[in-house]
Formats: structure tokens, C-alpha cells, sequence
């Protein structure tokens, strides 16, 4: 991580350094984001469905379902009420000038990024209130496993197929639990040989952000806003070693040396999606969570939990609403913690979804429509490093709840030194 930083700086003060990196550095570290993403259907069909079949009872099954969704919502709960709490002390959008305002603007507003987002965001909007669920339930399993972003019909169909395996009983599904034992290691194996390339392709990604970033002076008008989503994203995982020590005893320091592989990836990938082999192989075989706790809790969040990413909702929100003048009462705050909530489930687990649910919430409070691409403007300078560094609290609140969900129904394993 370090050379790919250091190497993109370099290559920003050389001429045709930025082509250079984009032709023949990057592609290494799109490869290897494609090859997770491979394995992340595979991965998730496999282990959900041995993970579900091997409790031998569908009350287990209801028990770790009902204690993950729990801790899902009140962890992003507290993630946007933390994330509200600091930008109303610090304010960052008074501190930007109109000139500054005025300047990003120009720049960005117009861009087909910023754009497009607006454009999802008002299809999202203009769906029936629970499209959601109607989205969740797929009219062709395997129409749903040709495109990542189906993430949660995967999951309901991997969950419905083993459900229905406990039922028939195990004699009778014998023969399939094989298939899907087998298909769970051989995945697994697939893991394992990805991550041997891992400290090429993040050297490749990490350089390619770095000559992407933008222009210096924009980035630095907006310091203020992004110390205050850092500091939100770090007062979480407090937070999180402070749930692990109260629920496990275990110290917090434990955790984060295991968890700290899937937390770097998610960092330099932007993406829970792709990060979940290596969060799951993590959670495991470091943090001693069962398979059958890992393989529903961490798929299941990697889709719905998006803790980093709705606290970036909640500051983005009244950041880009001090900047524009735009005045908040207390209700709309409110609205932001609801809204931002019920946006982040089902949001997908790749790069960029983060602006999508900003544009939902912005709507929900009564922003202008027309200062719309003016408010992602202003943030979409430093968009993309921050969305690094949500993913990794992404990542991260779903290996917590696992760990939580795990000692609640004694399947946790202790299988570290430290502690």
C-alpha cells in the first residue's frame, strides 16, 4: 500500500506518468478486483447454503437471523446519529467560501458521474414503497447469479434452497449438501491463489488512485468535511471493540490484527463485495467464527450493512446543506437517521453506491432539486478516498456482528495468542 502510494506521488510529477500508470499499472489491480468478484456468487451460493444445512435445525437457523439483522440496524443506527452529532459540531460547510463553492461547481457539476448518480437516484425514488422486497425474491436463480449487483436475490435464493434442505432431511439431501460442501472448498481454494497476487494489485490500485484523485486545491477546500467523516469512522471502531469487549471480554486488539487483511483490501478496493472471501476467510480461521454463524451474518452484511457508509450519509447531508444554506431542523435530522438507514439496505456493495443513497437522502429532506448536482459536487472531490475509508468500516461492523452473533450461540472458538 505503501510503494502504490508513494509510486502514484512519484509518478504525478512526471511527464505521462498518470498514462503510464493507468495503461500498464492498473490493469493488474482490475484484475484482480474481476477475480474476487469471480468468486463472490460462487462463494456466497456455497457457503450459505453448507452454512444453513449443517445447523440441522431451522431454530438455530431463525436465532442467528433475527440476533444479525438486530445488531445490523442498530449498529447503522449509531453510525449516522455519530456521524450527525459531529458534523453539527464542527460545522465544515460554513467554513467554504461561495468563491470555493462557485469553483467546484464549474468543475464538477457537469461531469457524467455526478450526473448519472442523480439519474439512479431518481429511479430508486420513483419505485413503489416495497419494491425493495420485490427486488429481494428473483424470477430466475440463475439470470440473478450472472450479475453481482443481484447480490440479494443470490441470497435469498442460497437461503430459501437451504432452508428447504433441512427440511427434507438429511438423507435426502445428502447428495446436494456434497455438492455444495465441495463447491465450498474448492471456492475457498480459489481464495487462496487470488490473494497470492494481492500486493501487486494493491500497489496497482492504490497508484492508480493516487494520479485519479483530481486537483490538489479542491481537495484541500474540503479538508475540513473529510476530518469529520474520518473522525466519525474512527470514533465506529471504537465503538466496535467496545461492543466486542463488553459481549466477548476478548481484547480489541485481537480483533483488528485479524481483521486487519480484509480491512486493508476493503481500503484499496472500495468494495465489501469483493473484500468478503478474504472478510469471511478472516472471521474463521483467525477470529474462530463457525462456518455456519460466518457464512449467513457476513454475506447478508456485506449486502445490507453499510455502517461506514451511512454515517458518510449523515455528514455529507448537512455538509452539503450548511455549504448551499440550506436549513436543517431538527426533524430533518431525523429524517436523515431513517432515511440513510433504509437506504443502506439493499444499497449495493460496490464503489460509488455510497452518492446513490446521498441523493435519496437529500431528496427526503427537501434539498432543491436544481442545487442537487451543486451539493455532490462539493463532495465529489474527495468521493473516492473516503469511500475507501468507509468500505473498511463496512467491512469491519460485519465481522464485529459475527463475532457478537457467534459468542451469543456458543459457536465462537478462541484462536488467538492475544487477548
Amino acid at each position: 500500500m505503501l510503494l502504490g502510494l508513494l509510486f502514484g506521488v512519484l509518478m504525478l510529477n512526471v511527464s505521462g506518468g498518470k498514462i503510464f500508470i493507468q495503461n500498464w499499472i492498473n490493469p493488474f489491480g482490475v484484475i484482480f478486483i474481476n477475480l474476487l468478484k469471480l468468486i463472490a456468487i460462487p462463494l456466497i451460493l456455497a457457503s450459505i447454503i453448507k452454512g444453513i444445512s449443517d445447523l440441522k435445525d431451522i431454530a438455530k437457523f431463525k436465532t442467528i437471523g433475527l440476533r444479525s439483522v438486530t445488531l445490523f440496524i442498530s449498529t447503522t443506527i449509531m453510525a449516522i446519529i455519530i456521524g450527525l452529532v459531529l458534523v453539527n459540531i464542527f460545522s465544515p460547510g460554513k467554513g467554504i467560501s461561495q468563491a470555493t463553492v462557485d469553483r467546484i461547481s464549474n468543475e464538477y457539476s457537469g461531469r457524467q458521474g455526478v450526473q448519472s448518480k442523480i439519474e439512479e437516484a431518481s429511479l430508486q425514488k420513483e419505485s413503489a414503497p416495497l419494491q425493495f422486497l420485490i427486488d429481494m425474491v428473483p424470477d430466475n436463480a440463475f439470470s440473478a447469479m450472472s450479475d453481482n449487483k443481484l447480490m440479494l436475490q443470490v441470497i435469498f435464493f442460497s437461503i430459501f434452497l437451504g432452508v428447504s434442505m433441512l427440511l427434507i432431511g438429511e438423507a435426502q439431501a445428502k447428495p446436494l449438501k456434497s455438492l455444495f460442501d465441495s463447491l465450498n472448498e474448492a471456492v475457498l481454494k480459489m481464495v487462496d491463489l487470488i490473494m497470492l497476487t494481492a500486493p501487486l494489485a494493491v500497489f496497482a490500485l492504490l497508484a492508480n488512485v493516487v494520479v485519479s484523485s483530481g486537483d490538489t486545491d479542491l481537495l484541500l477546500a474540503l479538508v475540513k468535511y473529510a476530518g469529520v467523516v474520518i473522525l466519525g469512522l474512527l470514533l465506529m471502531i471504537v465503538f466496535y471493540c467496545s461492543v466486542l469487549l463488553l459481549v466477548t471480554g476478548k481484547n480489541p486488539i485481537w480483533f483488528l490484527k485479524a481483521i486487519s487483511p480484509a480491512q486493508l483490501l476493503a481500503f484499496s478496493t472500495s468494495s465489501s463485495a469483493a473484500t468478503l472471501p478474504v472478510t469471511m476467510e478472516r472471521v474463521e480461521n483467525h477470529l474462530g467464527v463457525d462456518k455456519e454463524v460466518s457464512s449467513f451474518v457476513l454475506p447478508v452484511g456485506a449486502t445490507i450493512n453499510m455502517d461506514g457508509t451511512s454515517l458518510y450519509q449523515g455528514v455529507a447531508a448537512v455538509f452539503i446543506s450548511q455549504a448551499l444554506g440550506h436549513h436543517l431542523e431538527i426533524t430533518d435530522q431525523l429524517m436523515i437517521v431513517l432515511t440513510a438507514l433504509l437506504a443502506s439496505i439493499g444499497s449495493a456493495a460496490v464503489p460509488g453506491a455510497g452518492m446513490v443513497m446521498l441523493v435519496i437522502v437529500l431528496e427526503s429532506i427537501g434539498f432543491p432539486s436544481d442545487k442537487l448536482a451543486v451539493g455532490l459536487a462539493l463532495i465529489f472531490a474527495v468521493d473516492r478516498p473516503l469511500d475507501m475509508a468507509r468500505t473498511v468500516i463496512n467491512v469491519t461492523g460485519d465481522a464485529m456482528v459475527a463475532v457478537v452473533v457467534a459468542k451469543s450461540v456458543g459457536k465462537l472458538h478462541y484462536k488467538s495468542k492475544l487477548g
